[in-house]
C-alpha cells in the first residue's frame, strides 16, 4: 500500500476503535511519502465539501462567484479515511468510487460493522486491493520489525519499470475465475499488488513468488467458489505388456529448460496460495455454499429503497418544492448568488424558478420474511421438529431487525396461512406450537400461498424473501388429487412463476438424502439451494439466515 497508494486502491479495515487500529494506521501514514495529503471524512460530508463547488458565505460576502476546493482534489496524491464505512449511503459510495476510478489517491475504509451483514459498500471494496481485518490481534503483541524508509522510498523508485511476463498475466486471471472472482478489478489489483511486492524486494521482473503473494493478500478475501483440485492422472507406460525392461534402449529424456514450466503448474501454484489464505469462515461457507454470486438485487435486510418525503437524504436536484421533495434553502441560495449583479443586485436577493434545488430522500421499504414450511407426513416423520425450531430462531432475528415475519404451512391436500405478516414475535411463536404434522405433500399449493403472499406484500410498497422448507416431494397435485408425477409437474410450474416474478427465494432441503427433486425445484425457482440432512434447528436458522441476506440468491 505504502509503495503504490494510488495503485492498490486502497484498504478495506476491518476493525474496531482501538489501539491496534491507531498503531496500524500510524504506522501506514509513517510510511507514506513526505507531505502526502491525509485527509479524514465524515460520513455526514455534503457535496459541496466532498467535490467542491459554490462558497456560499464567501460568495454573498463578496458579491460574485467563489469557488470551494473539494476534499477530494485536497486529498489528491494521499489517503482518505472514510469513518463508518459500513454505513456509508449508495450515493457517497458511488461519488467515492467515480473518484478512484479518476483520481490518484487511496481510501481507507473504516469497517466497524459488527454483524456479518454490516459492510462497506461493494462498490467500494471492489476497488480496494487490501481487505484486512485486525479485530483478532491482540493489543499487546509485540509489532515486527519496521520496514526502512530507504526500502520503500527505492521500491517506488523502482517501481514503473517492473514488468509481468504474459504466464503471470494468464496465471493471475486463471486463478481469480477459479476463485469466482467476478471483477475485472479483481486481477488488475492482483498484478498491482505483485508488481509493487517485486519492487519492494528489488526486483524488475514480477516472479511466481510475487504473483503467489498477490493472490494471498487480494484474490482470496474476493473468493466465491472453492475450487477442487483434480486428481493428476499417472502418465501411460509407453512399453508394451510383455516388453522386458532390459530390451528397450536407455535413452535419456531431453532436458526441460530452467524457465519452462509444465502448462498450467503457475495457475495450480497461485490456487495453492490463494486456498491457504482464505478465512476459516468464509472457508466453511464456501464448503456450504453459502456464499452467494453478485446480488442482483437493490434489497436487503432492510428493503429496498423507495423515493418519499420521509427518510434519508439521497441528493440534490432542480425541482419544484409543491412537489413531492422538500426544498433545499441552502443550495437554493448557492444556485441564485451567482446571478445577483445581473438580476440587479441590491440588499434583496432574486430568486427565479430555476434557483429552486429540491433534497430527494429515500426510505427503505420494509422486508418481509414468509416462511413456507412442509408439514406432510414425510416432512413431519424427519425434520418438522427442526424446521419448527429454525423458524422459531429466525423469528426471533427477524424480530431483532424489526422486519415482518409470516407462515404458511401445506400439508394434506392445500396451503394454510397460519400467520400473517407481524412483528409480533409471541404471535408467530404460538401459531407454530399448535402447526400439526402428517397427510400428503401439496407442493404446489405451497409454493403458490407463498407467491401470493409475497406478491401482495410487494404491492404494498415491501420487499419480501421467501423461504421454502421441504424434502421437495410432492404427491398432491394442484386439484388436489394424487399421483406424484402430476404433483411434480405442478410444483415446478408455481416454482417457474416465483422465478419470473423475481422473488428472492431460498429453497432448504430436509430430506435425510437430499435428493435431484430439491435441486430441480430450486433451480425452477432460481433459488439458492441448501441441503442440509443432518443438521439441528440452531444449523438451520444460521444457514437461513447466511443464505437470505442482501442480494438475489443464485441458482446452484
Amino acid at each position: 500500500m505504502a509503495v503504490d497508494p494510488a495503485g492498490t486502491g486502497g484498504v478495506s479495515l476491518r476493525a474496531s476503535h482501538g489501539p491496534v487500529r491507531t498503531r496500524w494506521l500510524a504506522l501506514l501514514r509513517g510510511l507514506l511519502p513526505d507531505g502526502a495529503p491525509w485527509r479524514k471524512m465524515p460520513l455526514t460530508i455534503g457535496d459541496g465539501r466532498l467535490l467542491g463547488g459554490l462558497d456560499l458565505a464567501a460568495t454573498l460576502a463578496a458579491g460574485r462567484p467563489v469557488a470551494e476546493r473539494g476534499l477530494l482534489a485536497e486529498a489528491e496524491g494521499g489517503v482518505v479515511l472514510l469513518a463508518m464505512a459500513e454505513r456509508a449511503p449508495s450515493g457517497l459510495a458511488g461519488r467515492l468510487a467515480a473518484a478512484l476510478d479518476t483520481t490518484p489517491l487511496a481510501l481507507i475504509a473504516l469497517d466497524e460493522g459488527a454483524a456479518d451483514d454490516e459492510r462497506t459498500p461493494a462498490a467500494l471494496l471492489d476497488r480496494l486491493a487490501f481487505h484486512v481485518e485486525l479485530d483478532w490481534v491482540g493489543a499487546r503483541e509485540p509489532e515486527g520489525e519496521m520496514p526502512e524508509m530507504e526500502r520503500i522510498e527505492a521500491a517506488r523508485a523502482r517501481l514503473p519499470d517492473v514488468q509481468a511476463g504474459d504466464a503471470i498475466l494468464a496465471a493471475l486471471c486463471g486463478t481469480a475465475a477459479a476463485l469466482g472472482v467476478a471483477s475485472v478489478r479483481g486481477p488488475l489489483l492482483a498484478l498491482r499488488v505483485a508488481r509493487a511486492a517485486a519492487a519492494l524486494a528489488g526486483r524488475d521482473a514480477v516472479t511466481d513468488e510475487d504473483a503467489a503473494l498477490a493472490c494471498r493478500l487480494v484474490l482470496a478475501p474476493r473468493a466465491t467458489v472453492l475450487p477442487v483440485a483434480e486428481p493428476s492422472e499417472a502418465p501411460p507406460d509407453p512399453s508394451p505388456p510383455d516388453a522386458d525392461p532390459g530390451d528397450a534402449p536407455h535413452a535419456d529424456p531431453p532436458p526441460e529448460p530452467d524457465d519452462a514450466a509444465p502448462p498450467g503448474a503457475l495457475e495450480d501454484i497461485l490456487l495453492a496460495a490463494a486456498r491457504a489464505a482464505i478465512p476459516a469462515g468464509l472457508l466453511a461457507q464456501l464448503q456450504s455454499g453459502a456464499v452467494r454470486s453478485p446480488a442482483r438485487s437493490p434489497a436487503g435486510v432492510s428493503g429496498a429503497a423507495q423515493a418519499g418525503r420521509r427518510g434519508r437524504p439521497a441528493g440534490i436536484r432542480p425541482g419544484d418544492p409543491r412537489g413531492p421533495d422538500r426544498l433545499n434553502l441552502i443550495e437554493t441560495l448557492r444556485a441564485a448568488a451567482p446571478w445577483q449583479r445581473l438580476r440587479g443586485g441590491g440588499p434583496r436577493l432574486h430568486i427565479r424558478r430555476d434557483d429552486f434545488r429540491v433534497t430527494r430522500t429515500v426510505q427503505r421499504a420494509e422486508t418481509t420474511t414468509i416462511f413456507v414450511v412442509d408439514a406432510s407426513g414425510s416432512s413431519a416423520f424427519n425434520r418438522l421438529a427442526e424446521a419448527k425450531g429454525a423458524v422459531e430462531l429466525l423469528l426471533a432475528d427477524c424480530y431483532v431487525r424489526r422486519d415482518r415475519v409470516a407462515v404458511v404451512a401445506f400439508r394434506g391436500k392445500a396451503a394454510e396461512l397460519l400467520l400473517p405478516p407481524t412483528r409480533s414475535l409471541v404471535r408467530a411463536k404460538r401459531s407454530l406450537a399448535g402447526l400439526p404434522g402428517g397427510g400428503g405433500t401439496p407442493l404446489a399449493a405451497g409454493i403458490d400461498a407463498g407467491f401470493l403472499l409475497a406478491d401482495a406484500v410487494r404491492r404494498r410498497g415491501g420487499t419480501p424473501n421467501l423461504v421454502l422448507m421441504t424434502d421437495g416431494r410432492g404427491n398432491v397435485a394442484q386439484d388436489g388429487r394424487g399421483g406424484r408425477a402430476q404433483a411434480q409437474a405442478d410444483a415446478l410450474q408455481a416454482a417457474r412463476q416465483v422465478r419470473l416474478a423475481r422473488v428472492a427465494a431460498l429453497l432448504v432441503d430436509t430430506s435425510p438424502r437430499p435428493g435431484p427433486d430439491g435441486q430441480r425445484l430450486a433451480a425452477a425457482m432460481a433459488a439458492r439451494y441448501v441441503p442440509l440432512p443432518y443438521a439441528n434447528a440452531a444449523m438451520l436458522s444460521e444457514v437461513v439466515a447466511m443464505a437470505a441476506r442482501p442480494g438475489r440468491p443464485q441458482p446452484i
